[in-house]
């Protein structure tokens, strides 16, 4: 247990599973045991299992045993399991808020609208778990008849990130439940406490012994590549970085897996001239505070006319300025530690390589003296067009304010990236505002609001920033596959 923490935080802690979940039982780490770490403290928040190679094949063999059952469970009890788990989430939103700030940094509040949001993934995928159709028509001939069905895909692999610990587990698991697949999960092991804990919960749902395996280990790569080359394995869905996606999509090739990544994001937020100010302000506190900057989705380049850059840049500065650094859970935090000292190493440099090369810090631009790994909430402006920041992805509280002269030279410059995932636009003109969208290469935008992220909606981008959906009807799709039945109906 760390030092700072309180008694109801070391009960928390003693609540969650520290083993794996393997066919239903939860067993040691046959690799030993690896520390969780505290990002505000630098200190261990406790010790959970470390899988070898042989804890994963044990994990897909069970999850491949309990496909052979579940994908024959009526859909309606599906749904009941996720809509049980799904209450109990809602019954438990302090508590799992808690864990995920002691493991992941970001503020309570924060915390806790990731509990909801999360949640809300189950709610969907138990009310779509009735609701998986296919088509019965007459052969355009006319002589026969076509009939189409969908079906589970079979054993899943989902391997989650640690920027949001929850949620990025309830978006794979509820609609692969609902298709009646199973699964092998490997969280991050930054983040793991949340998933156990999700684990723990869809268990006391009344979800079977084996349909939801979970493997902590210290070493990704060399425990989920053999499963990922194992021909029991039907599905592997990533959420991480581009360079890690690359890898798992050859290694995919072997079984010719169906694949779903999400991956990284370089996100414009365009400013027009004609943009309501305030609005614009609010949003892209939203669409780059949020988690402190570690999303995806964060907003990277904040492309901003030229005649309101510097009062958009002012007032920006003024808001992130004021941001409240610490532990999360501490009274009035807005915004908590990076994930690790890699991390904020990372969003140092990149900062310092845009000043070097002429920006200028409105606010930040230095690292938080003292334990954990917080760095101040930072505005810049002047960006030159060759600052490392316009390209890569910044993962961290860092706004590069940029100007334009035109939509065409707007455009062009949110579209001047390998990544295509979200932006985000601000004008009152709708006509402006479908002629920029329409051009944007993203696949998502946010039309004058600085978030995007919804249950109910497909969550996924455009060229290296992945393929496949996650949310809304279209996230089912991703566990099913589609057979089709030529019918001689006879005369």
């Amino acid at each position: 247990m760390a030092a700072t923490a309180s008694a109801s935080e070391q009960a928390i802690l003693d609540a969650v599973p520290k083993q794996l979940l393997i066919g239903g039982r939860w067993v040691d780490g046959s690799a030993g045991t690896l520390g969780v770490e505290d990002p505000a403290t630098g200190e261990t928040l406790c010790e959970i299992a470390d899988a070898s190679v042989e804890d994963a094949k044990a994990a897909l063999g069970a999850a491949d045993e309990a496909f052979r059952t579940f994908r024959g469970v009526a859909p309606r009890e599906r749904g009941d399991i996720l809509r049980r788990a799904y209450e109990a989430i809602v019954a438990r939103a302090d508590e799992l808020a808690l864990l995920m700030t002691m493991e992941m940094g970001k503020p309570l509040a924060e915390a806790k609208a990731e509990v909801t949001y999360g949640a809300a993934f189950l709610r969907w995928y138990a009310e779509e778990a009735v609701r998986i159709n296919g088509r019965f028509t007459v052969n355009e001939a006319g002589a026969g008849r076509v009939l189409t069905m969908k079906q589970p895909v079979g054993p899943c692999l989902f391997i989650t990130p640690w920027n949001f610990p929850l949620a990025m587990g309830t978006r794979k698991i509820g609609p692969a439940i609902a298709a009646g697949c199973s699964m092998v999960v490997k969280p991050a092991k930054q983040t793991p406490l949340s998933m156990l804990m999700l684990a723990r919960i869809l268990e006391e749902a009344g979800l079977p012994d084996g349909v939801l395996n979970v493997v902590t280990a210290s070493s990704s790569g060399s425990i989920m590549e053999p499963l990922i080359k194992d021909p029991r394995l039907r599905k592997l869905s990533f959420t991480g970085s581009t360079e890690v996606g690359r890898t798992l999509i050859a290694q995919s090739a072997d079984q010719v897996l169906k694949v779903s990544m999400e991956l990284g994001g370089n996100a414009p937020f365009l400013v027009f001239e004609d943009a309501d100010l305030d609005a614009a302000v609010d949003g892209a506190m939203i669409a780059k505070m949020r988690n402190g900057g570690e999303a995806c989705t964060s907003a990277n380049r904040f492309h901003v006319h030229e005649s309101v850059a510097d009062e958009f840049a002012r007032r920006l500065a003024e808001r992130i300025g004021a941001m409240k650094v610490g532990r999360g859970t501490e009274d009035g935090v807005t915004m908590g530690p990076l994930i690790d000292e890699a991390q904020r190493s990372k969003v140092a440099e990149l900062v310092e390589d845009a000043v070097g090369k002429g920006a200028k810090v409105l606010c930040g631009g230095r690292r938080v003296d003292g334990a954990g790994y917080f760095y101040a909430p930072t505005v810049l402006s002047n960006i030159p067009d060759d600052a490392n920041l316009l390209r890569e992805e910044i993962f961290g509280p860092v706004a590069p304010v940029t100007t334009f002269a035109t939509e065409d030279e707007a455009i062009a410059r949110a579209n001047d990236t390998e990544y295509g995932l979200v932006a985000y636009v601000y004008t009152q003109d709708v006509n402006r505002a479908f002629r920029v969208i329409e051009r944007l290469d993203t696949g998502m935008i946010g039309l004058n609001q600085g978030l995007v992220s919804n249950a109910g909606a497909p969550f996924g981008g455009w060229k290296q920033s992945g393929f496949g959906r996650e949310g809304g009807p279209e996230g089912i799709e991703e566990y099913l596959e589609l057979k089709y039945v030529a019918m001689n109906v006879g005369s």
